[in-house]
Order: C-alpha cells, then structure tokens, then sequence
C-alpha cells in the first residue's frame, strides 16, 4: 500500500507535486502547534471574559487532548483501512468548522465543546498524515529529511502563534479561535488537488469493530479521568471508579486484539523495545512541556502583570530556534542516531526546566527566563523529529497509520496526565485569596514536578541507549569468536548496513 509519490532512496530531487504534497501535510501539523500556543497565550483573557476558575481553564486545553487522546488509536487505523487521503481531507474539514464555532460561542462549556471536536478532527489528520509522509518516504535519509522539514512547520506554527496570539488577543481572545479556519479550508482546497490517492486494505477482510469500541472507551474514559482528578480528587470514589472501569476496558482490548484477526493495533509492534522507548519518550516530553507552558503563562501574566504579546514574545525564541535549526536535525539523525540525539535533547530540557525554579517577583528576563526559552527550543528541535523517526522506522507501508496513531496517543495521554498532575499541585498550593509570594511558592512544587518528569525521559532513554550499547556488543563478540578471517571481511562491508538500522532504532 505504497502512496503513488513514492520516492526511492536514492532520489535526491523532489518533484513540485511532491513538495505541495508534502507543504498540505506540513500545513495541516502547523495548524496544530499554531492551535495549541495560540490558546495557551489568551488563557488568562478568556478566563476574565467567560469567568473561568483555574481548574475550569484547564478544560481548555484538556477539552482539546480529550478529543485527540482518546481517538488517535481509531485515527490512525481508519487512515490504513479506509484510505490515508480520504481520512486526512475530510478530517481537516471537520478542523476548519470547528475552529469558526470556537471563536462564535459565548459560554465555557461550549468553548470546551469546540476544543474537543478539534481534538477529535486533530486525532484522525495527525496519523494520516504522518504516515503519508513515511509511506512517501523511504525509510533512511530521504524520510528523516521529510520529518525534520514536517517538525520545522509544527515548530513555525508554534512560534507565529506565540505571537499571533499576543496580538490577537489585545483585540478579542475570538481571534484567536477563528484564525486557524481560513487556514485549513486553503490547505483542503490545495490538498484535494494534491494529495494522491492511495490504496487501502481490504475492506472484505473485516473490521475490528469490537477493539475500535472498548480501545476508544478506554482512551477516552482514562484521559477525562485524569484531566477532572484534580477537581474531583485523585482519591474520590468516582476518580478510583474511573480508573477502574478504565483498567477493565484496556485489559478487555488487550485480549481483543490478541485474538482478533485482523487487530485496530497489532501488538507485536510493540514488541520492539525502541518503539516502547519512543512512545515513552513522546509522552514524557511533551506531558511536561505542556505542564511547563500552562504554569509559566500564568506566573508571566497573572503574577509579572505581563501582556498577552509580552508574554508570547518571552516564548518566541524557543520556537524561533526550533524553526532554524530542526531542517538540519535530519542529518544529524543520520550521524549520531535517534537515541543520542533524544538523550541530548531530554539533558537540556531538564537543565532548562531546572533553570526556571529561579524565578521571583521580580521579571529577570536575560538571567532566567531566556536561557531557559533558549535551552528548551534546543530539546524540542532534537527530541521531536527523532522520536518520530524512531517510533516509525522499520514498519510496513499497512501499519504506519496505526503507528502513527499510537505515537500520537502517547503524546497527548502524556500531555492529559502530566497537565492534571501539574495543575493539582498548582491548586493544592494556593488558593483565590493567596498573596502574590504565596502563589509564587505554589507554582514552584509545580515546576518541580515539571522537572521530574523531563528526567524520567531522560532516564528512559538512557536505558535505550545501554541496551544498544550492549547489543553492538553482542554483535562484536560474535563476529570475533565465530567468523572466519574472510567472512569478517565480508561482515565488516555490510557494517554500515547494520549501523542504519540501529540509527533508526
């Protein structure tokens, strides 16, 4: 099920109806990262506007995850079985409509209601596009290329949103639900000219109707578990009831899908240790950035008494140095391997995190704020494309939507839970009638937590790098015990055959 655009490896130039393809692609994975900024950004406006408590805000972003982590494993699957285009251009339709209600709706709950639809259309355009491009691509440099280019989109979309959204939201926080529409309809005029029809697996050999319901139910009960804890309590009866009916449903698909014939997830794919560390890493990464950006717009705006456009122009380098440097990441994979380059870019997420618990009252732009921005759009130009490289080398052209989809629903599960950690150590430490430092030292447990997190992923990637370091050393013994003087000859010719691999792995 290769896509018509198919390009082979050693093809250095790309035709004009590839790059469009691939610029829809890149465009629908910008209106992402732009949604995404933008809204953390007007938060505090739209809290001021709608009368939002801290806890309800959360739902803002939550409502949005919600959507898009409990529907990925459905997505990505959908865009294998019934078409990776088809999928794509009517999912990014459904985008465009619901980002012209989010701007029209005048309450909380419909916000919320407009955010999950979002995220719902989010979760079917992310795997269908990702595996456009990695069936497009060849595996190797050709698709890490593609990737670091697809990144670069998601990190320009998130830096021009940091500030389109300081402006916007000087005018109306509406703005900036509403300008992603226009954006999407021109990408879905374009891509429905572009974007190749590709071929999809027999819908004769039947559905996994029974794993698509208890796997969607199960993403989607644990997701809305985790984001209403802090205000229900992690010990209530009804978040311990949730859990529960969560682990009964994922245990219920687990047994599905070991005994289907033809699975929503192939479990076998996970019996790749690099692909586990990948769909780890992406859920440690961006759980605690997204944690990191919700704190840190509520101290710059509520506690520094920053604007909405000094705040986003405070997070504009991390994405301005993302934009510039992740068109070069490809290479970089290709040299170093996904492994070290994530590790690398997991130590300066902590050190950047770690950094910020220097913060006061008093704004110190130049000493604390920067060289945390600065460090933390270097992780994010090393850590993004790499795990995406990572968790989708060394899969067939059929399965890479479902890949896709579980590397999606790793990100935004990590980004629900880590969010709702943060947002209930925030809340448990102060409360509406706190004085300034009193909310600034509930913020710091926060950051803490935020810190953690980012070194669990470091930890976790470390270990892939332990194992690769001992399996090459496995390899090595045996081809020193075991191979005759010519075949090591021959075997030593075919090493860098042998390091490609590793490097995607």
């Amino acid at each position: 099920m290769t896509s018509p655009l198919n390009v082979p490896a050693s093809q250095e130039r790309w035709t004009p109806r590839l790059w469009g393809t691939l610029l829809v692609l890149c465009a629908a994975m910008f209106l992402d990262a732009l949604d995404v900024s933008m809204v953390g950004v007007a938060l505090p406006s739209i809290a001021t506007d709608l009368g939002l408590s801290t806890s309800s805000l959360q739902w803002i972003v939550s409502g949005y995850i919600l959507g898009y982590g409990g529907l990925l494993l459905l997505g990505g699957r959908a865009a294998d079985l019934l078409g990776r285009r088809r999928v794509f251009l009517i999912a990014l339709a459904v985008f465009a409509l619901a980002s012209l209600l989010g701007g029209l709706v005048d309450s909380g709950p419909l916000l919320i209601a407009s955010r999950f639809i979002k995220g719902l259309s989010a979760a079917f355009t992310a795997p269908a596009g990702l595996s456009i491009i990695t069936t497009t691509f060849k595996e190797g440099p050709q698709r890490n290329r593609a990737l670091s280019i697809y990144t670069t989109c998601a990190a320009t979309g998130f830096s021009m949103g940091l500030v389109l959204s300081g402006l916007l939201t000087e005018v109306s926080w509406r703005l900036t639900m509403l300008l992603p529409a226009p954006i999407a309809l021109i990408a879905l005029l374009v891509g429905i000219r572009l974007i190749p029809r590709s071929s999809r697996e027999d819908s004769g050999k039947g559905y996994d109707v029974p794993g698509a319901v208890t796997g969607t139910a199960a993403m989607l009960l644990l997701v809305f578990t985790v984001v209403q804890a802090p205000e229900a309590g992690w010990a209530s009866a009804r978040t311990l009831l949730s859990f529960l009916a969560s682990a009964a449903l994922l245990t219920a698909f687990v047994t599905i899908e070991r005994r289907s014939t033809h699975p929503l997830i192939r479990l076998g794919v996970l019996r790749s240790g690099s692909r586990i560390r990948a769909n780890l890493g992406a859920a440690f990464f961006f759980g605690s950035y997204v944690g990191f950006q919700f704190l840190v717009t509520q101290y710059m705006q509520s506690l520094l008494g920053w604007s909405a456009l000094q705040t986003a122009l405070a997070f504009l380098p991390a994405g301005a140095l993302v934009a510039l440097s992740s068109t070069k990441i490809g290479s970089v994979v290709d040299r170093f391997g996904t492994p070290r380059v994530i590790a690398t870019g997991f130590s300066l997420l902590v050190i950047a995190y770690a950094l910020f618990l220097r913060i006061d009252l008093s704004p110190a732009y130049a000493t604390v704020i920067l060289p945390s921005m600065l460090l933390l759009g270097a992780a994010c130009a090393l850590v993004f494309p790499s795990l995406n490289i990572q968790a989708t080398n060394g899969v067939e052209d059929h399965e890479q939507g479902m890949v896709s989809g579980l590397l999606n629903t790793s990100i935004q599960v990590g980004g629900a839970i880590f969010l709702a950690v943060v947002t209930a150590v925030i809340t448990a430490g102060g409360d509406a009638g706190s004085s300034p430092q009193q909310v600034l030292d509930s913020f710091r447990p926060g950051l803490v937590v935020v810190t953690v997190i980012a070194a669990a992923g470091l930890l976790i990637t470390l270990a892939g790098l332990r194992s690769r370091r001992a399996a090459q050393s496995g390899r090595t013994v045996l081809v020193a015990r075991s191979a005759p003087d010519h075949e090591s000859g021959l075997r030593t010719r075919h090493e860098p055959r042998s390091e490609e691999v590793s490097v995607g792995d």
